[in-house]
């Protein structure tokens, strides 16, 4: 359902509220307004997009790519704040079938926006994994520290870490090879 239509049954359900209160069937009208109040907030976040997210943390990728597949158009079903996370929901679940080709969401979903700082930390975290499968040393560190300083909370830390050694590793099989 589009937004616009979202929009228009919410504010039909707040006039039958008030005259549902005003003809003093007041149960139902405070049951039509929480419904209003879901129409409203389905407006901002979409249902799919929190389902897709809750599935995530579970850690059930077939499930979030199921509810990520429902979003058609997702320039005319979602707000434009969240047209970033939607791409990098639709990266983290490519990224693990085929992580190279992920790396257009990513970079897509920076370009859109992130407005959360560790989003932005994860997006820039998983483009430094794939320059490192790329190879490509001096892309991955810069992706590196830009995911440091916005992973202000030290959520990623660990992560952060575990690239950086993986890194140290790749400068010693270089050395190994040349020395040969």
């Amino acid at each position: 359902m589009s937004n616009l239509i979202r929009l228009i049954i919410g504010f039909a359900f707040v006039g039958t509220a008030v005259a549902l209160i005003i003809f003093g069937f007041w149960g139902w009208g405070i049951l039509v307004i929480f419904l209003s109040l879901f129409l409203f907030i389905t407006y901002f976040y979409n249902e799919n997009m929190l389902i897709a997210q809750w599935y995530m943390r579970k850690d059930n990728m077939p499930k979030a790519e199921q509810f990520l597949l429902r979003i058609t158009n997702f320039e005319k079903q979602l707000n434009r704040v969240q047209h970033g996370y939607y791409n990098l929901l639709v990266g983290l679940i490519e990224s693990r079938k085929a992580p190279m080709k992920s790396e257009k969401y990513f970079k897509q979903a920076l370009s859109l926006g992130l407005h959360m700082d560790h989003s932005v930390a994860i997006a820039k975290l998983n483009l430094a994994g794939i320059a490192m499968g790329k190879r490509n040393k001096r892309e991955a560190q810069m992706y590196l520290t830009e995911a440091k300083k916005a992973d202000k909370n030290k959520l990623l830390a660990d992560q952060i870490k575990q690239l950086k050694d993986q890194m140290g590793l790749m400068d010693k099989q270089q050395q190994v090879r040349y020395s040969r």
